[in-house]
Parts: structure tokens; C-alpha cells; sequence
């Protein structure tokens, strides 16, 4: 962090964020609701004719400084277990960036030598065999979300080989929408363990003709076995595109691609 983008004002260390906005980290607040009703409205004043947002990170532990906050003008923006992000608006014109609106998920086409597909039976989903997957963790990347899930429902090892569906649902859980990302992988064991037995009653290999004609089977599922049978979809291409990027990340591309000059 640089620090000329710190600020000390009132009792609150402010980072200035680069839309003109102050960000002030729960670390930063004050340990009594009194000092900090006194010094918000003195922050305020003090900034309110020259810049746009006031952000603020109030963890669980002081949640009794919601309602000072939202007597001031903030509101609601995002949270965490632990903690609410706050924001109080300026400008009247001052752009409040839009929350986190999508869960993620990931599916795993999985195939052997044999041409068997791993299927699994969920414990709250009665209607035939579907595909491995489940929830993108905070912070994890899609293929190891795919390896982890894949291993958690079934015990088999596989390699994340690239995306070959992406849906879109809404509504979802928590009024949100939902993308969930279909890949294939490549299973380095193929003895089946099932770890998460209270989600998953059961997981087999099953020849994939067979799996294309079960009545059961939702119509879906099987057009991402087809899709997965039939292209090559997007693999991983991440050094050589965007090897400056100091943080965790995965880009996709067709397999095959031209070439940058």
C-alpha cells in the first residue's frame, strides 16, 4: 500500500481509493460507539466537499455501530461472517460499484479409458444421476474448486482439462444469480471413495452411451456430456498472457488460437 494514499482524520486512518473515495478498514475503528458517532460526523465534514464515497468496514464484534452509520446516510453494500461493509454517498452522482450478485459454481465432466462417466447421487436431488461439482469456495480458482469437489463427492484424483458449458440461473440462492462453470478433467485414480457422505448417497462409473439414454437423466446433464464429447472447449493460458499480474488468476482460450506477435 502506498502510503500518500493514507489519511489521518479524526480518530480513523482513511485509504483514498482511486474513484476518489475513503476506505476505512474495521482495524481502524475506535473501541466505543460514543468516540465513534463523534469522529464519523467530524470525517464527514471534514470530506464531504471533496470527496465522493466513504467506505467503511464494521466487523461483528461492533455491530452496535450499524445503526450510528445508517443515521449518517450509509448503507447496506456487502458482508462477510464477520463483518458488514458500509457506504455513504456524497455526490449525488457518485457511482456505488455493484455488489457481489453471483454465486458460482462447478461441474465436472469426468471420462476414463473405458468410456465410463462419473456420475454421483446427491442426497436432496431425486431425480437420476448427475455430474460432480458443487460451490466455488472464497478465493479459489476454478480448477482446483473442480479437483476439490470432484474429490470430496467421489474420492477419484482428476486434472482440470478446460470449460466446455457456462450457465446462467436466477433466481438463486440469497436473490442472487448463479453461474456455474462445466469443465472437463482427466481422472489419475478411477477406485471411487466417496469423502462427503452426507451430501452424496452414491457415485459410479457408468459407460456415457448408456448415461445419454437414461430417462432419468435430466436433459441438461446430458447436453454437457455431448458438448464435452464433441469440442475441445477453453483451457488454462495464463503466464504468457498476462505475466505482469502480481495476484492469483486463470484466463480460458480455445484451444487452439493464434499466437500474440
Amino acid at each position: 500500500m502506498n502510503n500518500t494514499s493514507l489519511e489521518n482524520i479524526g480518530c480513523f486512518t482513511t485509504v483514498l481509493d482511486p474513484y476518489n473515495g475513503i476506505t476505512i478498514d474495521e482495524k481502524y475503528l475506535p473501541n466505543t460507539k460514543e468516540e465513534f458517532e463523534i469522529n464519523l460526523d467530524f470525517l464527514i465534514k471534514s470530506v464531504e466537499n471533496r470527496r465522493n464515497l466513504i467506505w467503511i468496514y464494521i466487523s461483528i464484534n461492533k455491530s452496535e455501530f450499524i445503526p450510528i452509520a445508517t443515521n449518517q446516510g450509509f448503507i447496506f453494500h456487502s458482508c462477510g461472517e464477520n463483518y458488514i461493509l458500509v457506504v455513504k454517498r456524497l455526490k449525488d452522482d457518485a457511482i456505488i460499484p455493484t455488489a457481489a450478485n453471483h454465486t458460482l459454481g462447478v461441474g465436472a465432466v469426468v471420462i476414463n479409458e473405458n468410456n465410463e462417466l462419473l456420475v454421483i447421487k446427491e442426497k436432496h436431488f431425486h431425480i437420476g444421476y448427475k455430474l460432480p461439482g458443487g460451490h466455488i469456495d472464497n478465493c479459489e480458482m476454478i480448477s482446483t474448486a473442480l479437483e476439490r469437489e470432484v474429490l470430496e463427492e467421489t474420492g477419484i484424483e482428476v486434472e482440470f482439462e478446460s470449460i466446455i458449458s457456462l450457465g446462467h440461473f436466477y433466481p438463486h440462492q440469497f436473490h442472487k444469480s448463479n453461474l456455474y462453470v462445466l469443465c472437463t478433467a482427466t481422472p489419475k485414480i478411477y477406485e471411487i471413495n466417496i469423502q462427503d457422505t452426507q451430501e452424496i448417497i452414491d457415485a459410479k462409473w457408468v459407460d456415457v452411451n448408456e448415461y445419454l439414454v437414461d430417462i432419468d437423466v435430466l436433459d441438461y446433464s446430458k447436453a454437457i456430456v455431448l458438448s464435452a464429447l464433441e469440442y475441445k472447449g477453453f483451457i488454462k493460458v495464463n503466464q504468457e498472457v498476462l505475466s505482469h499480474i502480481k495476484k492469483d488468476f486463470e484466463l480460458f482460450f480455445p484451444r487452439e488460437r493464434k499466437k500474440l506477435v
